[in-house]
C-alpha cells in the first residue's frame, strides 16, 4: 500500500519538476526527497521519474502512479472538509431509521423542521423493525433511529442510547355508520363479532393478537391487508375494523371514525435511538422528534 504522504510528495515533484523545488514547497530536504522519491521508486517497481539535467519528468508508471494519487488525494480532501462540516453540525449526511407506523407522521414532520433548521443536512432515511433499526445503529449505518418497545419490549444495543418520544396508544377504526362510532370510549370485547383487518406479517406477534387476548375473545375473522390504504378501504366498505396506533391516526381518512379504547394497557412506547457519541444533526433532530411527538 502506498503511504500518503509520499503520494503527496510524487505529486509535488511532478508539479515542480524539481526535487529541489518540491523540497522548498513541502519544507523538506532535497536529499530526503530523493530518498522518499526513491523508496516509493522501489515500492512501484521502477523508475516513476526520467533525471534530467535540469529537472525531472514523469515516466510511463509515473504517469499512472501520479494519476491514481490525485484521485485518491482529492477523495481524501474531500472526505476531511466533510467530516469536518458533519461534526461541527453545519452539513453532511444524516442516516435515519424508524419503524413504519412513525413514518406516517412523526418523522417527517421532524424532518421538515430540520430542513427549515438546517437546510445544508442532507438526510438519508430508512425504515424497518425495531430490532432491525437497533442492529443497525450498532454497526454504525445510522446515526439516529425512531424505534419501539413493541412486541417484546427495547431491544438492548451496545453503544445506543434512548430517549423516550410518547406513548403510542392503541385506538380503533370504525366506519361512521357503525353503532359504536359515536360513543367515545369503549371496550374492545364490544367488537368481539367484528371482522379485522390485520397487517401481514405472517408468523410475528401482532398487536391485533394482544389486544383481543386481553379482551378475553379471539377475532371470529381477520382480513390481512398489508398497507394502511387499505384496510382503510376495507372499513370504509364496512367489511371490517381495524386497530390504530395513535401515531397513525392523522392518516385515517376523515370519512372514518376514530375511537379510544378503555384498556389503558393497550399502548406502546416510541423512543428516539442514538449512538453514545452522537452526530450534532442527530442531537438536533432527536429535539426535533420531542417536540414533534408533545402533542401527539
Amino acid at each position: 500500500m502506498f503511504d500518503n504522504d509520499a503520494l503527496r510528495l510524487l505529486v509535488a515533484v511532478a508539479e515542480c519538476g524539481s526535487f529541489t523545488q518540491a523540497a522548498v514547497r513541502l519544507n523538506y530536504t532535497q536529499s530526503a526527497v530523493s530518498r522518499r522519491i526513491a523508496a516509493l521508486e522501489q515500492q512501484a517497481g521502477g523508475p516513476l521519474f526520467v533525471r534530467l539535467a535540469r529537472g525531472v519528468r514523469l515516466t510511463p508508471a509515473g504517469r499512472a502512479l501520479h494519476r491514481h494519487a490525485t484521485e485518491v488525494l482529492d477523495r481524501l480532501a474531500r472526505a476531511e472538509r466533510e467530516l469536518a462540516v458533519l461534526h461541527a453540525g453545519q452539513g453532511g449526511l444524516l442516516h435515519v431509521g424508524a419503524f413504519a407506523t412513525a413514518n406516517i407522521f412523526l418523522v417527517p414532520h421532524a424532518l421538515r423542521s430540520l430542513r427549515d433548521t438546517s437546510p445544508e443536512v442532507e438526510v438519508v432515511a430508512s425504515e424497518g423493525p425495531t430490532d432491525i433499526l437497533m442492529q443497525r445503529l450498532t454497526d454504525g449505518a445510522l446515526d439516529l433511529a425512531v424505534v419501539s418497545d413493541y412486541p417484546s419490549g427495547l431491544p438492548q444495543a451496545d453503544g445506543v442510547t434512548t430517549t423516550v418520544l410518547c406513548e403510542d396508544e392503541l385506538r380503533v377504526v370504525l366506519p361512521r355508520e357503525h353503532r359504536l362510532a359515536g360513543t367515545g370510549t369503549f371496550d374492545l370485547r364490544e367488537l368481539r363479532d367484528e371482522a379485522w383487518l390485520q397487517s401481514a406479517y405472517g408468523d410475528r406477534p401482532t398487536m391485533l393478537a394482544d389486544a383481543c387476548a386481553r379482551a378475553g375473545f379471539s377475532p371470529r375473522k381477520v382480513i390481512r391487508i398489508a398497507e394502511w390504504t387499505g384496510k382503510f378501504g376495507y372499513v370504509a366498505a364496512g367489511l371490517g375494523v381495524a386497530l390504530v396506533p395513535s401515531l397513525a391516526a392523522r392518516a385515517v381518512p376523515r370519512t372514518l371514525a376514530v375511537c379510544r379504547l378503555t384498556d389503558p394497557a393497550l399502548r406502546r412506547t416510541v423512543h428516539v435511538a442514538l449512538p453514545v457519541s452522537p452526530l450534532p444533526a442527530a442531537l438536533e433532530l432527536r429535539d426535533l422528534l420531542c417536540a414533534t411527538a408533545a402533542p401527539v
